[in-house]
């Protein structure tokens, strides 16, 4: 693949949201980290605010969303891609659908809750209305050690 994240961007970019998840982590949330690229650059850039918003929607994906369509002035985010450190679930998924995003770019798989492939195909259900390019794997043993190294640490805690 060519273009913007073509190459080694994938990388770059997800190291970028590697560095969000460690913000997550910080903050005693499930370490995840999203980004939104839209041309040139970021648009939007979260983590997982889920006890700190005491909101259960707020996934570092729903919050990145937001701030796209805010930057963007739409709702409608073609042309943009978003870069996630674990899969999505069902919830982030169906937004990234109806948000019209063109590609996904995910590290981690979830094998719990994953809606790209892992356990659901959001994404891939060919009765929606909208479908957008996957690409798993980027970096994925370095995503899965932030989110495990965090649930191994909480294990300890308790």
């Amino acid at each position: 693949m060519t273009g913007l994240l073509g190459g080694n961007r994938h990388e770059y970019y997800m190291a970028q949201a590697l560095r969000e998840a460690a913000v997550a982590a910080e903050e005693g949330e499930v370490p995840v980290g999203a980004l939104i690229i839209h041309e040139r650059g970021v648009i939007a850039r979260a983590h997982n605010q889920r006890e700190r918003l005491r909101d259960p929607t707020a996934h570092a994906e729903m919050i990145a969303i937001t701030q796209a369509a805010e930057f963007l002035q739409t709702w409608r985010l073609a042309g943009c891609t978003m870069v996630v450190t674990l899969e999505p679930c069902a919830m982030c998924a169906g937004a990234l659908v109806l948000a019209r995003m063109d590609r996904l770019v995910f590290g981690a798989f979830d094998p719990k809750a994953g809606a790209c492939g892992s356990v659901l195909d959001v994404i891939g259900e060919p009765k929606l209305n909208h479908h957008m390019e996957v690409i798993s794997g980027v970096l994925e043993d370095e995503c899965g050690a932030i989110l495990s190294e965090f649930f191994r640490a909480r294990r300890v805690e308790s």
